[in-house]
């Protein structure tokens, strides 16, 4: 659901403010940025999502290497052009880039044999992580990452992990949809509980 017309021009404090509030912004072909607050809201349930067995064993023997926030800019750009039509512009990662800077957004990043093959971002505000994207350039490789963030979330005491719109994969991974009312509600305690990540 798109929420208004156009955004402006991208800030981190523009973006803290809008996630606060439940909002995130895409872009579309012509790069022009817009603002969304979907309803029904997708989620995954912190509580319940982990690798199946099978997905344990692979990464087991897989030889990943797992890192957090050492590659934050190429993660995004490796979103932004493996997956065709990108709702990334460069403007957003330029956004988002100094976000992380600013120590609000964050990635968490596959190797293997010193190479970058997957990773997932997303944006922390106290207890919410709102998942952004992923990308994987091996098999698993994107999944490893997401399994290992969710773990971290779960650590840090996180409440809500957004992943905005549903999709095959994400649904592949435990995601779940909820009424916007209800993710707002959640959203609402989220950031304002004492965490970090």
């Amino acid at each position: 659901m798109l929420c208004t017309e156009s955004a402006p021009v991208l800030s981190p404090q523009l973006l803290l403010a809008a996630y606060r509030k439940g909002y995130f912004p895409m872009a579309d072909d012509d790069g022009a940025v817009h603002w969304h607050c979907p309803d029904p809201r997708a989620v995954f349930p912190l509580e319940t999502i982990r690798p199946n067995i099978r997905l344990q064993r692979f990464l087991r023997k897989a030889g990943f290497e797992l890192r957090v926030d050492t590659a934050f800019k190429e993660v995004m750009e490796s979103c932004a052009t493996l997956h065709g039509e990108s709702w990334i512009s460069p403007a957003m990662v330029d956004a988002y880039t100094r976000l992380h800077r600013a120590g609000h957004a964050h990635s968490v990043e596959t190797w293997q044999n010193g190479n970058l093959i997957g990773g997932i971002y997303g944006v922390a505000i106290s207890a919410a992580f709102f998942g952004e994207s992923m990308f994987s350039l091996k098999p698993n490789a994107s999944k490893a990452a997401f399994f290992r963030l969710a773990e971290h979330l779960r650590q840090q005491r996180f409440l809500l992990f957004d992943t905005q719109y549903i999709n095959d994969h994400t649904e592949s991974l435990g995601a779940i949809e909820i009424p916007r009312k209800e993710f707002l509600r959640s959203l609402s305690f989220a950031v304002s509980a004492p965490a970090s990540f």
